[in-house]
């Protein structure tokens, strides 16, 4: 799928929201979100207001921590439907918390743009994670 396709299917959703913790994720992430939020709080609160289909979460972010915005997201009945993707630069011994915390997917930073859309799509589309 290229991005363009990828853009398009997108739209039909209702929105994609990213909350990274660096410049370079967010631009590598951005042509696929409505809306960049720049902490914990705001963004368990926009949540709240307007859950998104899709979080990109990062578990270093200021405010509330990425794994207790996750923890939040996922005990509250009108938030638990939100698909999680968590993109973080703390390596693979987060993975595991992150996936019983309820994220469906695990991404480290640097990561294939590739790799990372074709998840998305997956993701959205309610694929299990490989191998679960």
């Amino acid at each position: 799928m290229t991005l363009a396709e990828f853009k398009k299917q997108a739209r039909a959703f209702n929105s994609v929201v990213a909350l990274p913790d660096f410049e370079t994720t967010t631009n590598a992430i951005q042509a696929t979100v409505k809306k960049t939020i720049a902490d914990g709080n705001a963004a368990l609160e926009a949540a709240r207001r307007d859950p998104p289909d899709l979080l990109f979460l990062d578990l270093n972010i200021p405010g509330t921590s990425g794994a207790d915005v996750l923890a939040a997201l996922k005990a509250d009945p009108a938030t638990a439907p939100t698909r999680v993707i968590v993109v973080t630069a703390i390596g693979e011994e987060g993975r595991a918390e992150a996936l019983r915390l309820g994220a469906d997917e695990y991404f480290t930073k640097p990561f294939s743009p590739t790799a990372l859309l074709q998840t998305v799509e997956r993701v959205l589309a309610g694929g299990a994670l490989p191998g679960a």
